[in-house]
């Protein structure tokens, strides 16, 4: 374990660093945002960037590395890259496909962690939503278990170190983990959790099976318009956590982030701001007193700031199981 950061290991061998950069942009932030927040979060001492196939970042994080090890700053091996395969690739002669696009993108020649981004698989083609003319999400069938053998070959064929999933409730989980022949169990689970949304009976799962839980949204989301309800609360301005973060001297995002790194759980953070970028990465400088992580389990609201509606009437739609 670093002194500045901590690293969690994954149960094929490799460490994930505890504190991850997320890279997702909404469309309404301008395009040469990401670039600039992920060159900033380098600089400032950020080494697990996650991106994404639908995010559109990848390039700018493929720029920012190359940058950054050109400049000295990293070397390739220093950095955790993650990136995610997309639900119009899940048809297994598909899947080597979409990750060799993100490998262009990112101008690298294997990323540390893959992951399967969402259990609903959608049409096949050049749009990442595919929708018929009322606007209705065009879904597929595909058996996911198909889908993870052919990332176990993009693992065995070097192009990809770890291998995982994100957005799968527990029984989608136990579907690969009861697969017959399964060579590699999922590293990881990328969920939305958050204090209003602490996804306590999926960790404790995920716990049980040796799967690390990755939180995005942890600070509450960017509240893209696209996904996100606009009346939903915002995260960081809950008044008992506001009042935690005075009474600790630290901001609400880094009571939030810390919240989760002390129950194990990997945790994303994003922001465009430099001063946030420094500030999130201080959050292994205090510890949270058990008195204080249970006044911030009782927020828990079960509260979702994105449901990921495109899925909805699909037999995989994760999100209608308790956990």
């Amino acid at each position: 374990m670093s002194s500045k950061q901590q690293h969690v290991k994954l149960n094929d061998g490799h460490f994930i660093p505890a504190l991850g950069f997320g890279t997702y942009k909404p469309e309404e932030v301008p395009e040469n945002k990401p670039l600039e927040a992920i060159n900033l979060a380098i600089e400032a001492g950020f080494r697990h960037i996650d991106t994404a196939y639908v995010y559109q970042t990848e390039k700018d994080v493929g720029q920012a590395i190359r940058s950054k090890i050109a400049a000295g700053i990293v070397r390739r091996e220093d950095i955790f890259i993650v990136t995610k395969l997309w639900c119009t690739f899940f048809r297994p002669e598909l899947v080597r496909s979409n990750l060799e696009k993100s490998l262009k993108n990112l101008q690298l020649d294997y990323v540390d962690l893959y992951i399967i981004h969402y259990p609903v698989p959608m049409k096949p083609g050049e749009d990442l939503f595919p929708e018929d003319e009322h606007g209705k999400t065009l879904l597929d069938t595909v058996d996911i278990c198909a889908t993870w053998e052919a990332m176990e070959k993009c693992k065995d064929a070097g192009l990809v170190k770890s291998i995982g999933v994100s957005n799968f409730n527990s029984r989608q989980l136990e579907k690969i983990l009861n697969k017959p022949g399964l060579k590699y169990k999922p590293v990881c689970n990328q969920v939305e959790c958050h204090l209003y949304l602490n996804q306590s009976k999926l960790l404790n799962y995920c716990k049980s099976k040796d799967i690390v839980l990755v939180a995005y949204c942890a600070l509450g989301s960017q509240r893209p318009k696209r996904w996100v309800d606009p009346n939903s609360p915002v995260l960081l301005n809950d008044p008992v956590l506001c009042d935690m973060a005075k009474k600790h001297k630290r901001s609400p995002a880094q009571i939030a982030l810390r919240y989760h790194l002390q129950r194990g759980i990997v945790v994303l953070a994003q922001s465009y701001k430099e001063n946030e970028i420094k500030e999130n990465l201080q959050v292994f400088e205090f510890e949270l007193p058990s008195e204080d992580m249970k006044i911030l389990d009782s927020l828990n609201r079960n509260l979702r700031y994105a449901p990921a509606p495109f899925g909805e009437g699909h037999p995989e739609y994760p999100f209608s199981d308790e956990f």
